[in-house]
Parts: structure tokens; C-alpha cells; sequence
């Protein structure tokens, strides 16, 4: 995807990959191959103006740094966290397959689901999976650990067998009054 700049007017890099935060799942910069010599590498998404069908927009190539510019963004760089190709398992140990895309949210610049590419045996029945950011219980450097589906399920019938304890205080009462006594009583 190209980085254009109004200052130019034009593309001045392509992003070559983003960097995501393995703790919070969200991207917190792009590393960008600048087609104009002398700028930096790393472009912050917060100082992202727009995202385009044609491309990112910034105000200026100002905007780009350095590698060791912003110290939050060097550390985590320096884990070198890669999301696609990461295996996926269930807490159980189920392997479910391998990452090999997700969607962003594009104002918050988190990552909202992730698509896993399934085995092969599991593939005839259903190719891919997309999971739900909220199904990630852990990552580490190797896999993504979701929750199961029996996990799932039980938190729903649980949900599902919820009977309120409490009385309306609006609503008629329950009883009729008895056959002898007037409606006035």
C-alpha cells in the first residue's frame, strides 16, 4: 500500500509491514521503504490522516522517524512479532491451523479478528476460520491460544438458564381474589 504525502503531493513510500503489539493486538506503527532517499523508515499510525482506497495519507514526510525516534515503538520491533503464520490452538491443545490474514478496525488501528487458514484433512469440511479477538485468550512466539468451543457453548446455556429472582412491582399480582369476598375488600 502506498504513503502518500500532501506536503509532496504525491506517493513518497509503500509500507512494507506493520508493527503489532502482541499484548494489546493492535498496530502501533508501519514500517514503511521510502521511495524518496533520506526519510525515515517508521511511520507512527497515530500520525496517520486517513485511510484511502488509494492509499495512507499524511501530512508531511515530517512524520516519518528513525529507528530508536520513539522508544515504545523500538521495543516492540524488537520482539520482531509476526501475526501471520502464527499456529492456532484451542486451550485444550485442538489444532485449528495456521493465521494467514486478520481484519484492523481502522480508527483504533486494532485487530478485530483473525483468519486462520484450517489443516488439510479440516479444510474439505470448512477452509477457513475467523476468530473473534475476544476468543484469544494468550499469544506467544509460536501460536495463538483461543478458547474452545465447549467454552463457548457452556457460557451461552449458562446465559440461556438465567431466571430472574426478583418480583415486578408493576404487574397485577399473581392471585385472584377468592370467591367470597367483594373486590372492594
Amino acid at each position: 500500500m502506498p504513503v502518500l504525502s500532501l506536503h509532496m503531493g504525491g506517493p513518497v513510500a509503500k509500507v512494507a509491514m506493520p508493527v503489532i503489539d502482541p499484548n494489546t493486538l493492535k498496530i502501533i506503527a508501519l514500517l514503511v521503504e521510502g521511495q524518496v532517499r533520506g526519510l525515515g523508515d517508521i511511520l507512527d499510525v497515530n500520525d496517520v490522516r486517513e485511510l484511502a482506497n488509494i492509499g495512507i495519507i499524511i501530512d508531511s514526510t515530517d512524520v516519518l522517524s528513525q529507528a530508536g525516534d520513539v522508544v515504545k515503538i523500538d521495543e516492540v520491533r524488537k520482539l520482531n512479532f509476526n501475526l501471520v503464520g502464527l499456529k492456532v490452538e484451542t486451550k485444550k491443545g485442538t489444532k485449528l491451523g495456521r493465521v494467514t490474514d486478520y481484519t484492523v478496525e481502522s480508527k483504533s488501528m486494532m485487530i478485530q479478528q483473525i483468519v486462520v487458514r484450517r489443516p488439510l484433512i479440516k479444510a474439505i469440511v470448512d477452509p477457513e476460520l475467523v476468530i473473534n479477538r475476544k476468543e484469544v485468550v494468550e499469544i506467544t512466539d509460536y501460536k495463538v491460544i483461543v478458547r474452545s468451543e465447549e467454552e463457548k457453548l457452556r457460557e451461552r446455556a449458562a446465559d440461556q438458564d438465567f431466571i430472574p429472582n426478583f418480583v415486578n412491582p408493576f404487574r397485577e399480582p399473581q392471585f385472584s381474589p377468592s370467591r367470597n369476598q367483594s373486590p372492594d375488600e
